[in-house]
């Protein structure tokens, strides 16, 4: 298991966190999570051209999502 040092501090409301780390440590965390495999960057793609043709709305809660 690759281990990564972040930063966590109170943002300015008390219901936010501020997350830090560095550009490898990025690099660490998104290979661990798959990032760099094909099928992301291809759901990346698919993302892309569902948001240029509209097929997107905003959600402001999980809630949101039954309806």
């Amino acid at each position: 298991m690759v281990s990564l040092n972040l930063t966590i501090k109170q943002g300015k409301n008390s219901t936010k966190k501020i997350v830090e780390f560095d550009l490898e440590q990025f690099e660490r965390l998104a290979a661990a999570l798959g990032m760099f495999n094909p099928d992301f960057v291809k759901s990346l793609a698919r993302a892309e051209k569902d948001i240029k043709a509209g097929r997107i709305r905003e959600i402001k809660s999980l809630k949101d999502l039954r309806k």
